[in-house]
């Protein structure tokens, strides 16, 4: 029997249209998948990642992390390393939303658009297509949390002065030294 082989269209989460097309066997692993998409947009690779099996309107579900976060109770994602392609694409057109670098939160919208079988001639995975200029992994600006909590005229200064200004002095009367806990 053949080795299938999946086509998914990786589209990176920009202004402009980027994208590229990466051909994976079956049996190779979501790390094989997640190193594929790293060369193929240029990213260093150095930092942390998942994949999320979506539906059709991309909603997150279950998470494939790039590290094992299993404890003694196997609790946890699963890990790239350990989760095979073929053993997630339940659909044709399986959507999968990939998230590269957490802080900077750089989003690829993946969709599986072909199936065939393995040539025994090419090196997988590999880029099929690749289309447009990718974006340098460090143009992304981490987001500035704070700014974006405040849309209107008020400030940091004016919600903590309202947090403190709703206690009084008798709300804390039978506080104990904070010294007599174990924290």
């Amino acid at each position: 029997m053949k080795t299938k082989s999946y086509t998914f269209r990786v589209v990176i989460d920009t202004e402009e249209d980027i994208f590229r097309d990466i051909v994976i066997l079956e049996n190779q692993n979501f790390e094989e998948f997640h190193h594929s998409i790293i060369a193929a947009f240029g990213f260093e690779g150095d930092q942390m990642a998942s994949f999320y099996m979506s539906n059709e309107e991309w909603d997150k579900g279950e998470e494939i992390g790039l590290m094992d976060m299993s404890f003694e109770d196997n609790k946890g994602p699963a890990s790239m390393k350990n989760t095979l392609i073929g053993n997630m694409v339940k659909m044709p057109h399986q959507k999968i939303l990939y998230v590269y670098d957490f802080l900077k939160m750089w989003i690829f919208y993946i969709e599986l658009f072909e199936e065939g079988v393995e040539n025994p001639e090419d090196g997988y995975p590999y880029v099929k297509l690749s289309f447009g200029e990718a974006p340098d992994e460090s143009s992304k600006i981490i987001p500035d949390l704070i700014d974006n909590l405040y849309n209107d005229d008020s400030s940091i200064e004016d919600d903590v002065n309202d947090v403190f200004n709703e206690f009084d002095n008798d709300d804390f009367e039978n506080f104990e030294n904070i010294d007599d806990y174990d924290i």
